[in-house]
């Protein structure tokens, strides 16, 4: 919606409390005709003679407008880096609350046996209220969630720490410790916002935070936030589980000396983005949305797996479990994107695998906007108001995972949809393809049935990259595919392809909505959705994707493919440079809110809002490719321009063999990895995907 309480004429200092004053000087003035429709619209205010009370006007982050008792509240949600740009303090006050949690760790590999591994902490969790802001541009930085180790065996990594910049009160939360691993990387837990687990044999990872947490709801919590130790492993007896990692409110527990691993450490629940709002956070036993979650330790042998504390945990996943019986391997499951959950540890089975990836970080920040009753047609997602020009809408933005639901106010009979698939990851080991974007779905007059309407929504999980192993690599060292995203089964965009890898056997870029990049001598991978026209509209059934680019043999230099983008094919691999990632797409002005614009800077990973920067200072790109990478340096001759450079939308840099590194997708844009040189290193993962619904307000 447009910034409330802005008014046309004098103020009420200046002007004359006569409505027959002299040239119009009515004190006050007149609330403009958006300001003033909305607060018709939604019911009674508040209104003392002249200007109506109004909060801060802000940008950044995607934007979500909710009432809780007689308050409106405005809380602008990062699940990308970006900027909170403060340029009024409002009537209201100028204080804010904030959430600020880092990223979940991530879970060893698992190279066979028949033990358990530890699973990821849960990443810092931060929550303070009424804090002074000035006007000002405040950095967000959003933690990426650690990366499962390889199926060799390796440690997973530690999740990325998140940072909310604010002027005077800046608030840093780090990323939660990697949960141990069975034979190859570190037994122990690793240390971090909330502790890893211990594998079966092993303690659990230290916590700098307060393990205080009471469990209630809306916590503030101390200086140096809330986390929680890692459990630690029972014995080394054949066949023992893992522990869990720990979480925001909970130590996590130990696992079961010949059975199964133990539950991760319960997350803290918080109503900062509005209660309803199931896009944010996971649900629990009691009202609230759950958020830092630590992730179970990996099962063994006997019946059912490691399961989190709650359903999700906060964020946090369950460990793999054999089926049956330590017959087949699984590598648990991710944490949740934006929530700092920590990621479920593998089982114990013969099979080698890889470990899962902890969910990552989240800030958002709160203020009162207003005094009112509103009156919503829907429930789900963050939900926000805008006029683009074609009278003033209703928007449901979602981030994470949910249902659409129908209030007893529904009065209209279609709606205009946005969804995109998640991303695939970056491959290695050396000069590994790029992923390619999820598939872009649009429609601008769909029939959503007869009141009451129950839609589900799935946000689709970018894809895992890969870590880059070491050579000769004992296994192919490719990513994952995005999820898919979707709004009813009907409604859906497939994740993008991960990019192709050189290691032995080599493998091509794979298919998703938009192909990945091709790898050493391999091609790039087929999009499933049709080529993008040239002009936004409504989508065919398939959606928009493009193919990965492949790379072309020759020496001494090789570049691989870039992924395919929603607007454009990737580029292909030179001998002597990078593919390009293809650019994405433009969502429909309908969802341009200027308050959810992502924050100044340049490149694609300026992310903060919806969608990234674009060409010619325009806003809101999503689906970008990947950025293929190559052996030859940022000064080879020759070079063009866009060499290695994710697509405009989000997509990742590939890494060189100079400095460049490569880069995850944006979150929330379904965008693709870049690939990964051996130089360059790094795990590089697409971002997650992202589903729009609006009507008319």
């Amino acid at each position: 919606m447009g910034y409330l309480g802005r008014r046309i004429g004098l103020s009420q200092d200046n002007g004359d409390s006569n409505p027959g004053a002299a040239n119009g000087a009515v004190g006050g003035g007149l609330l403009d005709l958006f300001a003033h429709g909305y607060f018709e619209r939604q019911g009674d205010l508040y209104n003392n003679p002249g200007e109506p009370p109004y909060g801060l006007t802000a940008t950044g982050g995607i934007i979500s407008d909710y009432t809780s008792g007689p308050a409106v509240y405005r809380a602008h949600i990062f699940t990308s880096s970006g900027t909170f740009d403060v340029t009024s303090p409002g009537t209201l006050g100028d204080t804010v609350d904030f959430l600020v949690i880092g990223g979940g760790g991530g879970t060893g590999g698992m190279n066979g046996g028949y033990h358990g591994g530890g699973g990821g902490g849960a990443g810092l969790l931060h929550y303070k209220t009424g804090i002074s802001v000035p006007i000002a541009t405040h950095p967000v930085t959003i933690g990426a969630g650690g990366v499962g180790g390889r199926p060799n065996g390796s440690a997973g990594l530690q999740g990325g720490t998140t940072t909310f910049a604010l002027s005077g009160s800046p608030t840093a939360a780090s990323g939660g410790g990697a949960g141990g691993a069975y034979q190859g990387g570190p037994a122990a837990g690793g240390a971090g916002g909330s502790g890893g687990g211990g594998r079966y044999d092993a303690a659990g990872g230290t916590s700098p935070g307060d393990t205080g947490h009471p469990g209630g709801l809306d916590v503030v919590s101390p200086s140096n936030g809330w986390g929680n130790d890692g459990g630690t492993g029972p014995d080394s007896a054949s066949g023992s589980g893992g522990s869990g990692g720990g979480g925001a409110a909970a130590l996590g527990v130990n696992g079961v000396s010949g059975g199964a691993g133990g539950a991760g450490g319960i997350g803290g629940r918080y109503s900062i983005g509005g209660i309803l709002n199931t896009s944010l956070g996971t649900g629990g036993p009691n009202p609230g949305r759950y958020f830092a979650g630590g992730g179970s330790g990996g099962h063994t042998i006997g019946p059912g797996a490691g399961t989190a504390a709650v359903a999700g945990g906060g964020g946090a996943s369950k460990g793999g479990s054999p089926t049956p019986s330590n017959a087949v391997a699984s590598r648990g499951v991710d944490g949740i994107a934006g929530t700092g959950g920590g990621a479920g540890a593998p089982n114990a089975a013969s099979p080698s695998v890889q470990g899962a990836q902890g969910g990552s970080g989240i800030v958002i920040v709160r203020y009162k906007i207003a005094a009112l009753t509103a009156t919503q047609k829907a429930t789900g997602g963050s939900i926000s108001y805008y006029n683009s020009g074609s009278g003033l809408k209703t928007i449901h933005t979602f981030t994470g995972s949910g249902t659409f639901a129908t209030t007893s106010d529904w009065s209209p009979t279609n709606v205009e949809y946005v969804v995109i698939g998640g991303g695939g990851g970056g491959s290695g080991w050396d000069i590994g393809g790029a992923g390619g974007a999820g598939a872009f779905l649009s429609n601008t007059n769909h029939p959503i049935g007869t009141h009451p309407v129950s839609v589900s929504v799935q946000v689709g999980g970018g894809g895992q990259g890969c870590i880059q192993p070491s050579y000769p690599a004992p296994h192919a060292a490719y990513g994952t595919n995005g999820t898919e995203s979707y709004f009813g089964t009907p409604l859906t965009a497939p994740g993008g392809g991960h990019g192709g890898s050189p290691a032995p056997p080599s493998t091509a870029g794979a298919p998703g909505g938009s192909g990945g990049g091709g790898g050493y001598y391999t091609n790039g991978g087929s999009g499933t959705g049709d080529p993008y026209p040239g002009t936004p509209g409504v989508t065919p059934a398939n959606g928009w994707g493009h193919d990965g680019g492949s790379q072309t043999t020759g020496s001494p230099r090789y570049g691989s493919g870039g992924g395919g983008g929603a607007g454009e094919e990737g580029g292909a691999g030179d001998p002597g440079y990078a593919g390009y990632g293809g650019n994405g797409v433009q969502v429909p002005s309908t969802f341009r809110n200027p308050a959810s614009q992502p924050g100044p800077g340049t490149g694609p990973q300026v992310g903060g809002g919806l969608g990234t920067p674009g060409p010619g200072g325009t806003y809101f790109w999503v689906g970008g490719g990947g950025g293929g990478a190559t052996e030859a340096d940022t000064n080879n001759p020759g070079t063009p321009s866009r060499a290695g450079t994710g697509g405009v939308g989000g997509g990742g840099q590939g890494g060189n063999n100079g400095p460049r590194d490569s880069e995850s997708g944006v979150m929330s844009t379904g965008s693709g990895g870049g690939g990964i040189d051996g130089a360059g290193g790094g795990t590089r993962s697409g971002g997650s995907g992202l589903v729009l619904i609006a009507y008319p307000s």
